[in-house]
């Protein structure tokens, strides 16, 4: 950890301009677990993320691992962006670009605002399950390919961080390279993650 890398510390207005680079523009590793706790929106519907995964362009299990594509392109672009795929040609999944090619997937969110309009493009009312999952997230806060590559700081997104939470570790769900870091971060206690930890 360099001292760039330090948590830093942020009140609660919606990170934008400078403030909003410097968090990015580090190791996705801390980036991933600073995000625990902070709230995003997407057109006013969203709430408290509960579950991050981080991978590194030297991490086999990363997009960015060979280099630059027309799929991965906004892993190399600035930091604090979106990076936006399809996983298994099914779910999109929303990904917060960091330094160096690497990036943080948003895999859980705890709703709280625009509860209405996740349950309707989900078609289910189980609140739990609105966005315990990166697929079921994106889903619930209408992600899609349109939204790659755009800042976070602007429409429609919005993001600030909250006061600090406790976080666990664990390894990364759904890969088969890599697989040993503990570079998956949730809230402890968290009815809302996909998996529960260890």
């Amino acid at each position: 950890m360099t001292p760039n890398d330090q948590p830093l510390s942020i009140g609660s207005p919606p990170l934008t301009g400078p403030a909003l680079a410097a968090f990015f523009s580090r190791d996705a590793v801390v980036v991933a677990s600073d995000l625990i706790g902070s709230r995003l929106t997407i057109a006013g519907a969203g709430g408290r993320i509960v579950e991050t995964e981080a991978y590194r362009p030297d991490d086999e299990a990363s997009h960015s691992f060979r280099g630059p594509t027309a799929r991965n392109a906004a892993m190399f672009g600035p930091a604090g962006r979106v990076y936006i795929y399809r996983s298994y040609g099914i779910h999109w999944c929303l990904n917060f670009v960091c330094k160096a090619a690497s990036a943080v997937l948003i895999r859980a969110l705890e709703p709280e605002s625009g509860i209405e309009d996740m349950i309707r493009r989900r078609g289910v009312a189980n609140f739990i399950d609105l966005c315990n999952g990166p697929g079921k997230l994106t889903q619930a806060l209408g992600v899609d390919i349109s939204l790659n590559g755009l800042a976070l700081d602007a429409a429609p997104f919005e993001i600030g961080m909250a006061e600090p939470v406790p976080v666990v570790a664990g390894k990364r769900i759904g890969i088969t390279k890599n697989v040993e870091p503990l570079w998956r971060f949730g809230a402890v206690g968290s009815r809302f993650v996909s998996r529960r930890f260890p």
